[in-house]
C-alpha cells in the first residue's frame, strides 16, 4: 500500500507541475494528463470508505502531536458515570459562565439549596437563620405552584427547627475553645506597690 501511495503522490506532484506549466500555455497532452490525474484522485477518494478516512485522519493527527497535552489526559472525565441529569447543559452553562439570578426557578433553587448551609453558617442569630429558611421554603412552594414549563421543582422544603439545631451544632463545633486561665503567677515588686497590697 505504501508503494501505491508513493506512486499516487508522484502523480499528484506531476499534476501540480503541469498545472503550473498550463498557466504559461501548456499543451493539450499536458491538459489530458492533468485531467487523468484528477480523475484518478477522485476515484481513489470515492473508494476509500469513511471509517478508513477517519482512521487515517486520527493516525495523522497523532503523528503530528495534536493529541498531546490535552486537558484531561490521564484523568477521569468529569461527570462520566454519574446519573443522567436532563438539565446538565443549563447547570454547566451557569457554572462555566458564573451566571447568577438567571435560569429556570427549579435550577436556581437546586443551586441555592446546595449552598444554603454555607449561607446559614455566616449568620449570627437564630432569627436571621429562621428568616432565611422561611424565605427559602416560601420560594420553593411558589415555584411548585407555577406551571411555566421547564424542569420540575424537586427541591425539598427545609425543616426550620431541625435546621436551626444543625446550625447551632455547627456553630458550637466551629467556636474556638475558651482559653485556659493563666496560672496564678507571683506578682513583681512594682505590681505589689502599685496595687497597694503585698
Amino acid at each position: 500500500m505504501n508503494a501505491e501511495n508513493n506512486a499516487f503522490r508522484r502523480k499528484l506532484e506531476r499534476g501540480a507541475e503541469l498545472r503550473a506549466v498550463r498557466g504559461w500555455g501548456g499543451s493539450a497532452q499536458e491538459d489530458a494528463e492533468i485531467e487523468a490525474a484528477d480523475a484518478e484522485e477522485r476515484e481513489k477518494r470515492r473508494k476509500v470508505d469513511d471509517a478508513a478516512r477517519v482512521e487515517y485522519l486520527i493516525r495523522d493527527a497523532m503523528n503530528q502531536g495534536k493529541f498531546d497535552n490535552l486537558k484531561y489526559a490521564g484523568k477521569p472525565i468529569p461527570g462520566l458515570g454519574e446519573h443522567y441529569d436532563p438539565d446538565w447543559w443549563v447547570k454547566g452553562l451557569i457554572q462555566r459562565e458564573h451566571l447568577s439570578g438567571i435560569g429556570p426557578p427549579a435550577i436556581l433553587l437546586r443551586i441555592e439549596d446546595a449552598e444554603l448551609d454555607g449561607k446559614l453558617d455566616q449568620q449570627y442569630t437564630d432569627k436571621q437563620v429562621r428568616d432565611i429558611l422561611e424565605d427559602f421554603n416560601k420560594r420553593v412552594i411558589e415555584a411548585r405552584r407555577q406551571l411555566q414549563g421547564g424542569p420540575p421543582v424537586i427541591t425539598k422544603l427545609r425543616d426550620i427547627d431541625a435546621e436551626l439545631e444543625r446550625w447551632r451544632q455547627r456553630r458550637a463545633a466551629a467556636a474556638p475553645p475558651e482559653p485556659e486561665p493563666a496560672p496564678d503567677t507571683k506578682r513583681t515588686w512594682w505590681q505589689r506597690i502599685w496595687n497597694g497590697s503585698g
